[in-house]
Parts: structure tokens; C-alpha cells; sequence
């Protein structure tokens, strides 16, 4: 006859069904568990949440499996384990919970880069057009000042920097921090790298600077519409050339012949 100790430690350990009717471990439906709580407000921005026994008692489970649900809702960043303090609530600011995707969109390459430009094109000429609207004098100072630092600029990672400047003024300037992190998020420092250093490869460094002060002054002259349109056209542009770019690579050399030739 089973004890009631090793009873618990199979609970602990047997996969559930969840509400959705798909089978899945303690840990997840601790995960969700916690999730529902902080979306009902329970537990709000910053809160602590009740020690360990106590959460994992609430929640019925093993305090082994609530620690690998903290964990991994540490590694989103949606808690903050505190050594000696405690577990708390992130701030869940977009910037924040984002994060994570930020760093898988520098895992991702060739197609699934398109893919990002295209999203890119959804999202940056509205963005572009809100800051027209939205964008305060110290703003356009701030994005003046990146565009002269791109123009001055020679070296590729000087021109990444103020590139990322640039579009981080219009993002933010459109007064939506989600939109801001999205943007952030698909247009990384890698990508921004090697389409620099093909049009510098190319002598297209004057029309891409172009690009910029025209989404410049379309946001200084406070039109919309005009900045919607410019800002289309800057990121067409860069979606055209690695599409380009892309098709080469994928070119098999010619010269060298069929397969065993």
C-alpha cells in the first residue's frame, strides 16, 4: 500500500491535462497558475510573493516544481528573484518582457530576416507618423543631432550607432512603448551592421544618409502623412537590397561547373 508521502512525490511528478485539454507538466500549470494571479491584480508590478511553502502549498505542488516555474518565469523577466530577499514581480514593462525576443531575433537569418523587414514595413511608417505628430522640440533636436552624426560618421559601427539612435528618437517619440520595443526588437545592431556595410561595399552610403534626412524633415515639417510615406520607402529600400543580396548568395557559382565536372 502505497504511503501517503510517495502518493505526493507521484502527484508532483504525473503529467496534467490542462483547461485546453492538452497534457502538460506540474511546472506549466504552476506557470499559469502564477500568470492568472498577476493578470487578476492580485500581485501587482513590484510585489512580493509569499514565500515558498506558502506559494507552493496555495498552488499544490512540490516546491521543487515551483522553483522551476519561478525560474523560468525569471528568465522572461516577468519575476526578479532577489538573493536573500525574495521573489517579486517585474515591473512588466514592454521594454522588459520583450527582452527575450530581442535576443532570438539576432538568431534568426536569411528568410526569416525578410520576414522581420516585412513586419518592419507594418510597423515603422505609422511609428514615423505618430512622431510627426507627437514629437516635442527637444526631440527633433535629438534626431537632427543623430542625422549629422550619421552624415559625419565613416566607419561602419559609428554609422550602426547613430542609425540605432536615430530610429530609437522616432520610436520613442511615438508615445507607445510597445511599439517602441517592437521596432527595437526587429531591427537588431547585426542587421543594421551588414546593411551598412553593404552599401558601403556599394557606394550607397550618400543615398541611404538621404534616406534618413528626408524622415528627418518630414517629421520636423510636423506631416503625417509625408513621414509615413518616407519612412515606407527607407525601410522598401533596405528590404529590397538584402532580398537582393539573399538571391546572390544563393546563386551557385557558375564557374564551377555541374556537380563532378
Amino acid at each position: 500500500m502505497a504511503t501517503a508521502e510517495s502518493e505526493r512525490r507521484q502527484e508532483a511528478i504525473r503529467p496534467r491535462v490542462g483547461r485546453h485539454g492538452r497534457t502538460g507538466s506540474v511546472t506549466d500549470e504552476a506557470i499559469e497558475r502564477i500568470r492568472q494571479i498577476i493578470m487578476s491584480g492580485e500581485w501587482g508590478p513590484g510585489a512580493r510573493l509569499p514565500r515558498e511553502s506558502e506559494l507552493a502549498a496555495r498552488l499544490g505542488i512540490s516546491r521543487n516544481s515551483l522553483r522551476e516555474a519561478v525560474r523560468a518565469l525569471s528568465l522572461v523577466r516577468v519575476l526578479e528573484v532577489r538573493q536573500g530577499d525574495g521573489t517579486y514581480v517585474s515591473s512588466l514593462e514592454p521594454a522588459l518582457l520583450l527582452e527575450s525576443t530581442r535576443f532570438v531575433a539576432h538568431l534568426l537569418a536569411d528568410k526569416a530576416v525578410i520576414e522581420l523587414f516585412e513586419v518592419r514595413r507594418m510597423l515603422e511608417p505609422p511609428a514615423a507618423a505618430l512622431a510627426a505628430v507627437r514629437m516635442d522640440a527637444e526631440g527633433h533636436a535629438a534626431l537632427r543631432a543623430e542625422l549629422e552624426r550619421m552624415t559625419a560618421a565613416t566607419r561602419v559601427e559609428d554609422l550602426v550607432e547613430a542609425d540605432v539612435a536615430f530610429h530609437a528618437v522616432v520610436a520613442r517619440a511615438a508615445g507607445n512603448s510597445v511599439l517602441t520595443s517592437l521596432l527595437e526588437m526587429l531591427s537588431t545592431r547585426t542587421m543594421r551592421a551588414r546593411l551598412w556595410r553593404g552599401r558601403l561595399e556599394k557606394g550607397a552610403l550618400d543615398a541611404t544618409r538621404a534616406e534618413h534626412a528626408r524622415i528627418y524633415e518630414a517629421i520636423a515639417a510636423r506631416d503625417p502623412e509625408l513621414a509615413k510615406i518616407v519612412a515606407a520607402a527607407h525601410v522598401a529600400n533596405s528590404e529590397h537590397w538584402l532580398r537582393a543580396d539573399l538571391a546572390r548568395l544563393e546563386v551557385p557559382d557558375a564557374a564551377q561547373g555541374p556537380p563532378g565536372g
